[in-house]
């Protein structure tokens, strides 16, 4: 089950479980659309795959499996000011 991470690692910008913005590659490093695009170039910098729209959740099943609360903040270069 993915984790729904709450942020991006790039710029900490906030991604609740219900975002449209929110990518992930297959280890779940977690990043907003705006880095993937400007900053990243659609590659994760941690293990090189592929980024996509993470997912979203179900409401209902946010009750039984809620999202994560734990922030990771990896800034790599060209993070800094990406926000």
């Amino acid at each position: 089950m993915l984790s729904l991470r709450p942020n991006c690692e790039c710029c900490d910008k906030d991604l609740p479980a219900d975002s449209m913005e929110a990518r992930i590659c297959t280890y779940e490093c977690t990043f907003c659309a705006g880095c993937v695009e400007r900053v990243l170039g659609g590659s994760c910098p941690n293990c090189g795959g592929e980024l996509v729209r993470r997912p979203i959740r179900p409401k209902n099943m946010l009750h039984k499996h809620p999202a994560s609360t734990e922030r990771v903040l990896r800034p790599h270069p060209g993070c800094a000011g990406a926000r």
